[in-house]
């Protein structure tokens, strides 16, 4: 059986709810959930966070007997194990839904179609992949996690038009206006781990928070510190989760950073720096489906060097500051254009005054 124009419709309401729990629901996926019985919803709902019920949950129990031989949109397969919440999958078959129509089968291994396949074993038509492409990028870093075993690792950088993101002798506030740093902090909102290096805190020592947009949360920061240079009066320092990268095991400037609240993990790689590849795998094995760098121009090509960057999140301001100036990122000279590394445009806007260009690697 194909989808209709109305599933389709029903869908994009249920891609809507999901978007809810944008900021929330790490390490789950973000899901909505919309019942619909004779052209009418007759319940909805979204998984808000971890531990709480799922959107089917939701969604059912505002359906009530109304589910009966209706339609369950849902953005992901329905879970069909037993974790922090009964499956969901059976939820469905108990309401008596006749029909499921989902966006994108269920990465997780616990799940990957058993989910689907429960509920046309219960006689129930399913129909998957409408508006998949949508529901994969709403959940892109937890399908990362789950495929990759790592998260998905946005570069966010403010550059001048020349390329340039600060001054010859380090300043570099502010290159872009209120709505871009704005914008960005909804970057960091939506994160479950915001990374920089050693450099970034010892110049402009950040705080790494969200501010400038309402959360309820704050992402992990996590510096990269081959030497365990961080300041212990670092702002980061000050309340929240903080975990330094390291490539040595130097016992006393561990435990000096320990007593400041911060966790160290020592992942060195052979050339005596911190293994990047392998740190992304530590944030993953932490259950981390969404990574935001903010770092200066060394550690950006490094991330790009190591094949660690799925996304480049870049604000261009329209200023010039010449070639003096510092770049983007620290990457080897070429003597021909066959090394350079192709990009793809996934998103061009104006934001403000500022244009934002997020584009991945082709």
């Amino acid at each position: 059986m194909t989808a209709t124009a109305d599933d389709y419709r029903w869908m994009a309401r249920a891609l809507e709810l999901a978007k809810r729990g944008l900021l929330t629901t790490t390490p789950n996926p973000r899901v909505g959930c919309v019942i619909v019985r004779e052209d009418r919803i007759v319940g909805e709902g979204w998984h808000v966070r971890a531990g709480e019920p799922h959107a089917e949950v939701h969604a059912l129990a505002m359906a009530g007997e109304q589910a009966r031989n209706a339609t369950a949109y849902v953005t992901l397969e329905p879970c069909s194990h037993f974790g922090r919440t009964p499956p969901c999958a059976e939820a469905l078959v108990s309401a008596g839904v006749a029909r499921v129509v989902v966006a994108m089968e269920d990465p997780n291994p616990l799940v990957a179609g058993r989910g689907l396949a429960r509920l046309r074993d219960a006689g129930i038509v399913v129909i998957s992949g409408v508006q998949e492409i949508e529901a994969r990028e709403l959940n892109i870093g937890f399908i990362s996690r789950m495929t990759r075993g790592r998260p998905w690792l946005r570069l966010k950088a403010a550059a001048t038009l020349d390329g340039k993101t600060a001054l010859e002798n380090g300043v570099s506030q502010w290159i872009t206006g209120d709505d871009a740093r704005r914008d960005a902090h909804r970057w960091r909102a939506r994160s479950c781990a915001v990374l920089t290096g050693i450099g970034t805190v010892r110049d402009d020592d950040p705080q790494l928070t969200v501010r400038a947009v309402p959360t309820e949360r704050q992402p992990l920061r996590v510096v990269v510190d081959a030497r365990l240079e961080t300041p212990l009066n670092a702002r980061l320092l000050d309340g929240g989760p903080v975990l330094v990268a390291a490539a040595i095991h130097d016992t006393e400037r561990i435990a000096a950073l320990e007593r400041r609240g911060a966790e160290v993990v020592v992942l060195p790689n052979d050339g005596g720096k911190v293994d990047l590849q392998a740190l992304l795998f530590e944030l993953g094995r932490r259950g981390l489906n969404e990574v935001l760098a903010e770092s200066g121009f060394k550690l950006n090509g490094s991330l790009l060097k190591e094949g660690c960057v799925d996304e480049l999140v870049l604000y261009l301001a329209p200023a010039l500051v010449g070639d003096a100036a510092r770049g983007l990122f620290n990457l080897p000279a070429l003597s021909s254009l066959a090394g350079k590394r192709p990009l793809a445009f996934h998103d061009v806007r104006l934001v403000g005054r500022d244009l934002r260009i997020i584009a991945r690697p082709d």
